[in-house]
């Protein structure tokens, strides 16, 4: 055994000792080893959570942890293989370059665990969300996890240029300076931010909301940073900046609960006060025996003798906001109302004009 040994230590490989080869090559298998061992450990513990917590937030954090984790150990074998390599300084200086460098990727590894589990929370939160059906959890979670991944990537730039051995220092200093600068440059920026953040506190739509404006109309598809997409009912779409949108006068139409429906049916003038009773009590028990008209308040009023009909005026709500439902249940009405007239031998009646031609008597007989 001892002549082993120094058979090992007395001969060199690349001016390395043979020890030196032994024991870094034995420090990559454990790498690897420690590495399927990790992969296993999240793997059991992300089934025992599972099965004993209730809440997702530990798988979340498991999985965020994973992948960094495993390069993290990674990165560790092979800075002690450096290590344990000792190759001379004097030649190349690769243990001061591998240290430096491992210091950089730990950096990098911590950022990519901390975007990971801002992802993983943002997901989690949006499903929560979507269960509550919560408008406003659903468009904040995703607003402040921007934010959060925005201030980690600048945060990492200055911390990884610092390891680098770039001096950051007037950078931050010259920040105060240039920031009324920027601050000027990026006003419009700036102004769309904290507009949008008036869209998330105020709640005037949500995402999937059918909103109109004096300058457009359409659906709401995304709330962003600096504008909000509306798309239109001819499918463009619209891109308003924050701003002015917190400044407009938008008329959210989903927001009711029911569509409203008015019209008038304009009977003829041969339409008797007994005829224009009954017309108007069948309607009325239309309305109330419909299932998808809202019982809360209609009207079937005869209120106008116009110029060529006897108006009834009609004004009822469908229980349904949905366009398609409310164009049903104004269909089905309208063609119940028509055969109830057919059924009374009533006409509707259309815009006409009579003519009356008077002539004096010697004109029609002249003498």
């Amino acid at each position: 055994m001892h002549q082993i040994w120094t058979l090992l230590t007395n001969n060199t490989l690349l001016d390395i000792t043979l020890a030196h080869w032994l024991m870094a090559a034995t420090s990559l298998f454990l790498t690897v080893v420690a590495q399927r061992v990790l992969i296993s450990t999240f793997k059991r513990l992300a089934k025992q959570l599972t099965s004993r917590t209730a809440t997702k937030l530990d798988d979340v954090l498991l999985a965020a942890a994973e992948r960094p984790a495993n390069m993290f150990v990674l990165m560790l074998g092979l800075l002690l293989t450096v290590h344990l390599l000792q190759p001379p300084a004097d030649i190349f200086p690769l243990i001061s370059i591998v240290d430096h460098t491992g210091r950089v990727i730990t950096i990098i590894l911590g950022i990519w665990f901390l975007w990971r589990l801002i992802s993983g929370i943002s997901a989690y939160s949006t499903s929560k969300a979507h269960e509550k059906d919560s408008a406003l959890d659903h468009q904040l979670v995703p607003f402040i996890a921007k934010t959060l991944k925005i201030f980690l990537v600048m945060t990492a730039v200055l911390v990884v240029a610092q390891n680098m051995g770039y001096s950051i220092s007037g950078l931050i200093a010259s920040l105060g300076i240039g920031g009324i600068a920027i601050a000027m440059a990026a006003k419009d920026t700036i102004a769309n931010v904290f507009g949008s953040i008036m869209i998330l506190v105020d709640r005037p739509f949500t995402l999937g909301d059918w909103i109109k404006t004096a300058e457009f109309e359409g659906v709401v598809e995304d709330i962003g940073f600096r504008s909000t997409r509306i798309r239109t009912f001819e499918r463009t779409l619209v891109n308003v900046p924050n701003s002015s949108l917190a400044n407009m006068v938008i008329d959210n139409i989903d927001a009711r609960n029911e569509r409203r429906i008015k019209m008038r049916i304009g009977l003829t003038y041969h339409t008797t006060a007994t005829e224009m009773k009954a017309a108007i009590a069948g309607i009325e028990s239309i309305l109330e025996n419909h299932p998808g008209v809202d019982q809360g308040y209609k009207l079937v009023k005869f209120d106008e003798f116009e110029d060529s009909s006897l108006s009834i005026f009609l004004y009822y709500f469908s229980a349904s906001k949905v366009w398609a439902d409310y164009l049903q249940v104004r269909q089905e009405v309208n063609m119940q109302m028509m055969e109830l007239l057919e059924s009374l031998n009533l006409e509707f009646a259309f815009p006409t004009r009579t003519l009356l031609v008077e002539q004096n008597q010697q004109e029609l007989f002249p003498q």
